[in-house]
């Protein structure tokens, strides 16, 4: 696996990304529609292409989780809705319960880097219940977008702390240019 420059210099915690498309046009108006224009089939669509490029030996899914509050406003947790699909398409089974968002943060639209990984600083944890179902297994983390990785690590973090062996990211879409972000 070749890794970028910013990885090189600060390696990622979870065990590689991939995505099934890169944001564009196209991919932020489904993330969009999804996220907050209700329109939750679209994460069947998202969850179908996903799993063209699911890892394989995956042995769970795990969702990125809402915090309360924003799972309250909005209604449902784009990501499970992909994990979901994701599920239903590869027999994987997907846990909802193993990861939660203990601290409300900022939206992270138009955050840097720095300020992503900051905003995220102690938000997730592990269910403590949930710690015997992550040993030694291959977790593959659901999210809708990545962006520039903070969420995915802070909860990849969290995921092998409580011992899942791997954790490979896998979302609808990864920014690759800087400033095109959601």
């Amino acid at each position: 696996m070749a890794l970028c420059g910013p990885c090189l210099a600060d390696p990622p915690k979870h065990d590689g990304a991939r995505a099934a498309v890169a944001y564009g046009p196209v991919a932020k108006a489904l993330a969009l529609r999804l996220k907050y224009g209700r329109r939750t089939a679209f994460a069947e669509t998202a969850a179908r292409l996903m799993h063209r490029v699911m890892p394989e030996g995956a042995d769970l899914l795990v969702s990125v989780p809402l915090h309360r509050w924003r799972l309250w406003g909005r209604g449902y947790n784009q990501a499970a809705l992909i994990a979901d699909g994701l599920e239903r398409l590869s027999g994987t089974p997907v846990r909802h319960d193993l990861l939660r968002r203990v601290k409300a943060t900022p939206s992270l639209r138009g955050l840097g880097r720095r300020a992503r990984a900051k905003a995220v600083r102690g938000a997730f944890a592990i269910n403590p219940t949930g710690r015997r179902a992550l040993l030694g297994k291959s977790v593959v983390l659901v999210d809708d977008v990545f962006t520039s990785g903070a969420t995915a690590s802070a909860c990849a973090a969290v995921l092998k702390r409580a011992g899942a062996a791997r954790v490979v990211i896998l979302c609808w879409a990864r920014v690759i240019e800087e400033g095109n972000d959601l």
